[in-house]
This record gives structure tokens, C-alpha cells and sequence, in this order.
């Protein structure tokens, strides 16, 4: 089991982690600039809209599958002797948004609400662009709650 796995085990730990996490999505929508970057707010605005508390319960509801997901990355990062999280990561931001997408992908594909689901499609042609350029924050939250 990856290091990972086993800090979300901690229901304390994994609340902090879930916390942060949406703080990084929020940062990272905030962050958007021009007609796509509208598109992301507005998309995450009706997300919002729909049901209050949906992005901390969706993340907490992924947090499991990301981590499992991570994981191979963070040990391969220790194995190799690397010392900066944040560079291992971003020269593997490609191979780990694909990651993290197929969790997201197979979820909205099963999701039964209508209006959730249109608005994950709709966004998701640009979303891995959007997740690999968020993958160096998700490596200061990795070693952040790891290390």
C-alpha cells in the first residue's frame, strides 16, 4: 500500500488533505484566463450551483482512486533519489493527469445527474491541459501531508 494510501486512513489526515485539495481546485479555477478559463468558472459555478458541498464531498468521494492512483508516482520519486516533488511530478504532469482523468472519466460517465454530467463532458475536451497544469500543486500537497 502507497504512502498515500495509508495517510487517508487518518480521518483527521485525510480531512486536511480534502481541504487542501479543494483549495487547490478553487486556486487553479480562479486561475483561468480567457474564453476557456470562462468556460472552467462558469462550469465549476454551475457544479456549485447545483448542490452545495458537492466539491469537497466529490473530492473526498475521489480521494481514494487519486491516491491509488498517485501513489506509483510518489514511489518511483523516492526510489529514484529525486529531491524535488514538484519537478518529478511535472516532468511526468501528462502521464499523471491521464491518471487522475480515467477516475474522473469513468465516474461522470456512471453519474446520473443530468445537468452534472453535461457540464463535466462539456469541459472535459480541455480538462487534461487544466489537470497537467495543476499537477505541481498537486505534488506541494503530496509532500505537504506525505513527507
Amino acid at each position: 500500500m502507497g504512502a498515500l494510501t495509508q495517510v487517508i486512513k487518518d480521518p483527521a489526515r485525510r480531512r486536511m488533505i480534502v481541504d487542501d485539495g479543494v483549495s487547490l481546485l478553487e486556486k487553479e479555477v480562479a486561475s483561468k484566463k480567457g474564453v476557456s478559463g470562462m468556460a472552467v468558472k462558469a462550469g465549476f459555478k454551475i457544479v456549485k450551483s447545483v448542490k452545495p458541498g458537492i466539491i469537497p464531498q466529490a473530492f473526498n468521494n475521489l480521494l481514494d482512486d487519486f491516491c491509488a492512483r498517485i501513489d506509483p508516482f510518489y514511489d518511483d520519486f523516492k526510489a529514484s533519489g529525486s529531491t524535488d516533488l514538484r519537478v518529478f511530478f511535472s516532468d511526468r504532469s501528462d502521464r499523471i493527469a491521464a491518471e487522475l482523468l480515467a477516475i474522473t472519466d469513468a465516474r461522470a460517465e456512471h453519474n446520473h445527474h443530468r445537468t452534472l454530467r453535461k457540464a463535466y463532458f462539456k469541459l472535459r475536451p480541455q480538462a487534461e491541459k487544466h489537470v497537467t497544469a495543476a499537477i505541481p500543486g498537486v505534488a506541494d500537497l503530496v509532500a505537504r501531508h506525505v513527507d
